[in-house]
């Protein structure tokens, strides 16, 4: 006898596959030394590549920020990496904006002169881009950043004073209306330091990158608001050997109008809906409910050796969304989905992933398109086993 109920779910859920916006989550983990990604705004050809081959781009700052360089995108959302994990987990859902006001929180021990090049900057945004910016706090403390490097290589770091930081932003939200949060912290200066001239030469790690994601994830896990942060950091001296994925950030005093831009209409996080009632139409109570949620990714991209994040393992166990992994995007890690037991679809290139998302959005079969097709077979009781 046909189970009707199961007839029933499997036409729903073909109905909302059928119309449902095509997502893709685009993921270069910062502060890993990604060949493509690990610098200064580089891996933005590939978000602009993407985001033409989909409904839907949902990606985070570390891909987003070039400098003083950006690249709006109007169907691409700016989640911070903390977030982007509570989404990939189902706790948050992602709520699109036409805009936030963005509050700037500036680090103590700025010097009054790198401070005023970063108003400067934030005022031409408001003059020239039409952002909504507040007045701007000062912490009440330096918040004494310090870098730190992993045996891996990877880029992490701390905060001395993370309740300066917090109060600051607890007085931009609540007094001034800020909607999501800028941070400016003072960063260490070591012009000489060795993995500073790797880093601007095209062959390091990003120094800064590791407490960068300290920072903002601080503020996202505290508040739920969407932040993102910009380094403040005396110039370099110029280096006509710089390479072009690092030069982004040789433009001028501030690497705050991308930060500023990607905040203007970043998403902002809602909480988890309520579960679909037993036998309730389940197409109709997604329909029904607010934000974008885990369940609507169609596609995750990510470098092959960067899969141990918790995001990433969120979403393998998902039904829906195919991961997509990057193998030239080498990194300094050294997780893949094999070791992860991960079903994934390796890729050597983003253009090939992106011919993979193409045909998925058609709705194809990935097997049409290989030299080799096997026939058919009959599915028999023992292959089941």
């Amino acid at each position: 006898m046909m189970d009707t109920a199961a007839v029933d779910r499997s036409q729903h859920h073909l109905l909302f596959m059928s119309t449902h916006p095509y997502t893709v989550v685009l993921i270069v983990p910062t502060g890993i030394g990604a060949a493509m990604g690990g610098y200064a705004g580089d891996a933005l050809p590939i978000a602009r590549a993407v985001a033409a081959s989909c409904d839907r781009l949902i990606t985070h700052p570390n891909v987003m920020n070039g400098a003083q360089l950006y690249w709006s995108m109007p169907n691409a959302l700016y989640v911070e990496g903390y977030a982007l994990d509570k989404f990939a987990a189902g706790t948050w859902g992602l709520q699109p904006v036409r805009r936030n006001r963005v509050g700037i929180v500036f680090d103590r021990s700025i010097s009054d002169d790198l401070r005023v090049r970063h108003l400067q900057a934030a005022d031409a945004a408001r003059a020239t881009l039409g952002l909504d910016l507040t007045d701007y706090v000062v912490t009440d403390m330096p918040l004494g950043v310090e870098l730190r490097t992993a045996s891996s290589g990877a880029s992490w770091g701390t905060i001395q004073q993370p309740d300066s930081l917090l109060r600051a932003v607890d007085k931009l939200i609540t007094v001034a209306g800020a909607e999501a949060i800028a941070v400016i912290a003072r960063f260490p200066d070591d012009p000489g330091a060795t993995i500073l001239h790797d880093y601007r030469h095209g062959i390091g790690v990003d120094p800064l990158a590791g407490a960068e994601a300290v920072i903002s994830h601080l503020v996202v896990r505290t508040f739920k608001v969407p932040c993102a942060h910009a380094p403040a950091l005396s110039p370099l001296p110029i280096d006509p050997e710089i390479s072009p994925r690092s030069a982004a950030e040789e433009l001028g005093y501030t690497f705050l109008p991308c930060v500023l831009v990607g905040l203007s209409r970043a998403p902002q996080f809602i909480a988890t809906p309520q579960s679909p009632n037993r036998g309730e139409n389940a197409y109709a109570a997604i329909q029904l409910r607010q934000g974008i949620w885990n369940d609507e990714v169609d596609a995750v991209i990510i470098p092959e050796s960067a899969c141990g994040g918790s995001g990433l393992i969120s979403f393998a166990r998902s039904s829906r969304a195919k991961i997509i992994t990057v193998a030239e995007n080498q990194t300094r890690m050294a997780v893949t989905p094999k070791e992860l037991k991960i079903r994934s679809i390796a890729v050597r290139s983003y253009l090939e992933a992106i011919g993979v998302i193409t045909v998925d959005r058609a709705g194809m079969s990935l097997d049409s398109f290989r030299p080799q097709i096997d026939r058919l077979k009959e599915l028999t009781v023992d292959s089941l086993h």
